[in-house]
């Protein structure tokens, strides 16, 4: 397989590493924060569903256990044309979907699958287009699939061609993610003959480590091990994502073993776990970024003077050691210190009332203004304790003449209503998919993806930024893409279209025979090589 330029990620560990031969069987309970909003990993957008379809399914692609690091997946190998457009996957042979207990058929993985799962996301026409997310394609419209690729052909039963618009070298990157996800043609088929073409998204089959068996919402999502799977069987008889959305609830869990891992702690849990000789607590700098999103296409923050006395006028320091209680640090840029082309030059806005008062009356505000700031309904690796976070924002700037009211919703509703701009300010945040800068710049502050259900929650529309993400998608020399990158930042940083808050450390609390369990720096919880050593 040709080698793909991908960043370096740093700070990737292993956990649970030991001599023991790792056992079959057993059941591991991993508590969440959250609830799956989607599973099919097309409309899929938030971590707690990516939990889930980054288990059921396979893609093209996939990154190695772990890392960053592109590896064959359901394509055992590629080829490039000498232009660069061209990608001809070969692809595993073999290879069957899962039989499960709602669907009796093991259905063969061929070329008709690739071409169905992309072609439903890029061609209003399909079929299936307005199926399962009514036509939502987040991921695939904000990292602007449709303005890269031109086609995708079936050559024969185990062999498929993709064309590009023009070169990309994000492309190759871009397939390991979840949104690709290959599904089932037949399967997808079958539910439309019945009336249930829904199903593709509440009864998941995939060609993945486990299988779908049962959700109940609010509560709990079942997968069990996929025996037959090509990569070979997994440890895991059976794996339970259990929804509990309070930290300090989910730590008591873990406590008295209801559930055996721990995600997204709450930061005050954190000592008192790491002296409790039962667990381990394996840690890295998140590859992150937590953030106030303001929205431009709103008065008064199509103000840059507003923008910038919101920065000025928040004090994101204290935000780190009261909410992150120290396990995190203060963001100046939209994308992670971890990353080759961090921008470390730019002077960041220190926190200054004065001048953010002073700012606010330069833009007609003597008196200050009012509005809302929107807070997340659950726990994310990027922000602890979104509420907190914005309480605290609150009180910064009700010192310098700005009364908000703070608003939430359920986390599904939160993420729709954020996608179409109906909050003046929300709170949100990321953890890289790929890598990759672009994965970051383009996909929460690029031009294309602050229209049609917007991954950009500020809808930022900067032509001279996007030139710069632009010559960074189409270059492959690392050290000129770094250089793109670092003036994007630059006039992120001018623009203000968020308050970056805060790079997290991230924290997996499990009990010591949990074996295994890699955190990965893409935010992927993946179980195929989890074993339990009781």
């Amino acid at each position: 397989m040709k080698k793909h330029l991908l960043w370096p990620i740093l700070l990737v560990f292993m956990l649970g590493t030991t001599f023991a031969a790792p056992k079959y069987g057993g059941t591991l309970v991993f508590g969440v924060g959250g609830d799956a909003v989607h599973m099919d990993p097309g409309a899929a957008s938030d971590g707690n569903s990516i939990n889930v379809t980054s288990n059921v399914y396979d893609n093209l692609l996939n990154f190695k256990y772990g890392t960053a690091i592109l590896e064959p997946g359901l394509a055992e190998s590629y080829n490039i044309s000498s232009d660069g457009l061209t990608y001809t996957f070969k692809l595993r042979k073999g290879v069957k979907f899962h039989k499960t207990r709602f669907y009796k058929k093991a259905n063969p993985f061929t070329a008709d699958d690739v071409v169905f799962t992309l072609k439903r996301q890029m061609d209003s026409q399909h079929p299936f287009f307005n199926v399962s997310s009514s036509g939502k394609w987040v991921y695939w419209g904000a990292m602007d699939m449709n303005n890269m690729v031109e086609s995708v052909k079936k050559i024969d039963t185990y062999t498929v061609q993709i064309k590009l618009q023009q070169v990309n070298v994000t492309f190759l990157s871009n397939l390991a993610m979840h949104f690709v996800s290959i599904l089932s043609k037949t399967y997808a088929e079958d539910m439309m003959k019945k009336g249930n073409a829904n199903k593709i998204d509440t009864y998941p089959v995939g060609t993945g480590p486990f299988k779908f068996m049962a959700h109940k919402r609010d509560d709990r999502v079942v997968l069990e091990a996929n025996e037959a799977y090509w990569g070979g069987k997994p440890y895991l008889k059976r794996l339970i994502l259990r929804v509990i959305p309070n930290g300090s609830v989910r730590a008591a869990e873990l406590q008295t073993g209801a559930i055996q891992v721990l995600d997204f702690p709450s930061p005050s849990d954190i000592p008192i776990l790491q002296e409790d000789p039962k667990f381990k607590l394996p840690n890295q700098e998140g590859l992150n970024v937590g953030y106030l999103a303001l929205n431009m296409d709103k008065a008064p923050f199509d103000n840059v003077l507003v923008r910038k006395a919101m920065a000025y006028g928040i004090n994101r320091q204290e935000i780190i050691d009261a909410v992150y209680e120290g396990f995190g640090k203060v963001a100046k840029n939209p994308i992670p210190p971890t990353m080759p082309a961090y921008n470390d030059d730019i002077m960041d806005f220190e926190y200054n009332p004065a001048k953010a008062r002073e700012l606010l009356a330069e833009a007609g505000y003597p008196n200050g203004l009012s509005s809302e700031i929107w807070a997340m309904p659950v726990a994310r690796p990027y922000m602890p304790n979104a509420r907190k976070v914005a309480e605290k924002i609150q009180a910064d700037l009700d010192k310098v003449g700005i009364k908000l009211k703070i608003v939430s919703y359920e986390w599904g509703t939160y993420l729709s209503k954020t996608r179409d701009g109906e909050h003046p300010m929300c709170l949100l945040g990321w953890t890289g998919d790929n890598g990759d800068p672009d994965n970051f710049l383009f996909n929460l502050l690029g031009s294309a993806a602050a229209i049609n259900k917007a991954g950009n929650r500020a809808f930022y529309k900067s032509a001279p930024f996007d030139a710069q993400l632009k010559l960074g998608q189409t270059v492959a020399d690392p050290q000129k893409r770094i250089g793109y990158y670092r003036k994007a930042q630059e006039i992120f940083h001018n623009d203000v279209p968020w308050v970056p808050i805060a790079h997290s450390i991230i924290f997996q609390p499990m009990y010591k025979y949990v074996m295994g369990y890699k955190l990965n720096p893409l935010g992927l919880r993946q179980f195929k090589e989890v074993w339990l050593d009781k």
